[in-house]
């Protein structure tokens, strides 16, 4: 047995934990040498009690190691250990760094500069196009975005990171075997296709549950410089990730939203805490120092042009705000006629530069 396969029956048994591992290693040294220690060694150690000591000394018959190494190499993922070179430097760093990180697809070493972009799963159409724009631009200017894969803002920035061909990472709350939810199996093989990683702490065959999630949130915040909150309500779990984030000495920035949206009211009290408000991705770059390339356009430039359009088009399109608009607010705003505007509101969802949403609003596309 080596070292991480050492580590990952440890990993499978729930009492131990990362602390405590911790501590059986500055006495045993070795991962393996704590699995064949003897249960009166154990106990001596600080923090190890008779139950935990007990479930070290009979780990075998609890664990199935061979059926788990059995699972990772029919999934074709692989298992890293603190000790390896493509562990995350800022992961070790937190009080609880994971024993092992199962990953599917691969890190690289720009993997270890890393923004965390979290949010509400149930989210706006605001939020949904404000992650995967930051996203793009962060991902464009070379740091690779972490989120959780889950529905909503998660789906968004992973999504942008990928159209910008950046690098992205998805944090589960689950085994990779149990990836969740299921209808992002499509975006989770496209992420572990050359464009990063699909991560997890927890054993293959590990179900998502209530507890598995706030135990992810912390590597999300550990792994990154810092935690962007795009869209949160009060009880959104990326409220308790921003607090862990600010536990390790991480930066929390949020983007502000409807003062009126329930989606938002978390991730604007964020900013009245002292969150930095972030309206582009330059708000953050420029907060962690980081330059962008010379041979890189600026994450503005690579908006994509607009195409010929009339003199009415323009006016419709130009009186379209940044948030959902009400049909009567555009044709007042460009000085047309509502049948005109309703027309060309047509023409322009054709050439795919605004979407209609439900109760005749519109929104500009990216």
């Amino acid at each position: 047995m080596n070292a991480t396969e050492a580590c990952i029956a440890l990993n499978m048994l729930p009492t131990v934990g990362p602390v405590r591992l911790r501590k059986l290693l500055e006495v045993f040294r070795e991962p393996q040498q704590v699995l064949v220690a003897k249960r009166s060694e154990l106990r001596k150690v600080e923090g190890i009690g008779n139950e935990v000591a007990d479930q070290i000394s009979t780990w075998e018959s609890t664990v199935d190691l061979a059926a788990e190494l059995e699972r990772v190499r029919d999934f074709g993922a692989t298992v890293i250990t603190q000790e390896s070179p493509s562990y995350p430097r800022p992961l070790r760093e937190i009080h609880a760094p994971p024993i092992v990180l199962y990953v599917w697809g691969e890190l690289q070493e720009r993997d270890h500069h890393a923004i965390g972009v979290i949010g509400a799963r149930r989210t706006t159409h605001y939020g949904m196009e404000s992650a995967k724009k930051l996203s793009y631009q962060l991902a464009y200017a070379g740091l690779t975005v972490i989120s959780g894969l889950a529905r909503g803002i998660d789906t968004a920035a992973h999504q942008g990171a990928l159209a910008a061909k950046g690098r992205t990472v998805a944090v589960i709350g689950a085994g990779l075997a149990k990836l969740y939810p299921p209808e992002n199996a499509v975006l989770a093989e496209k992420i572990r296709s050359g464009n990063g990683a699909i991560v997890s702490e927890f054993s293959m065959a590990v179900e998502p549950d209530r507890q598995t999630f706030p135990i992810r949130n912390r590597i999300i915040s550990g792994w990154s410089h810092g935690i962007l909150v795009v869209e949160a309500g009060l009880n959104s779990g990326a409220l308790i990730t921003s607090a862990q984030a600010l536990e390790q000495g991480r930066s929390v920035y949020a983007v502000p939203g409807h003062i009126n949206a329930p989606s938002a009211m978390g991730s604007n009290r964020l900013i009245q805490q002292g969150a930095k408000l972030v309206m582009d991705a330059s708000d953050i770059l420029d907060d962690l120092q980081i330059l962008l390339p010379d041979t890189k356009p600026s994450p503005e430039a690579a908006v994509r042009p607009l195409p010929p359009l009339s003199e009415e088009e323009r006016r419709v399109y130009d009186a379209i705000e940044q948030t959902e608009t009400p049909i009567d607010d555009i044709a007042a705003k460009s000085e047309l006629p509502t049948s005109m505007v309703s027309s060309i509101l047509l023409q322009l969802e054709l050439k795919r530069l605004v979407k209609q949403l439900p109760g005749k609003y519109f929104v500009k596309l990216d």
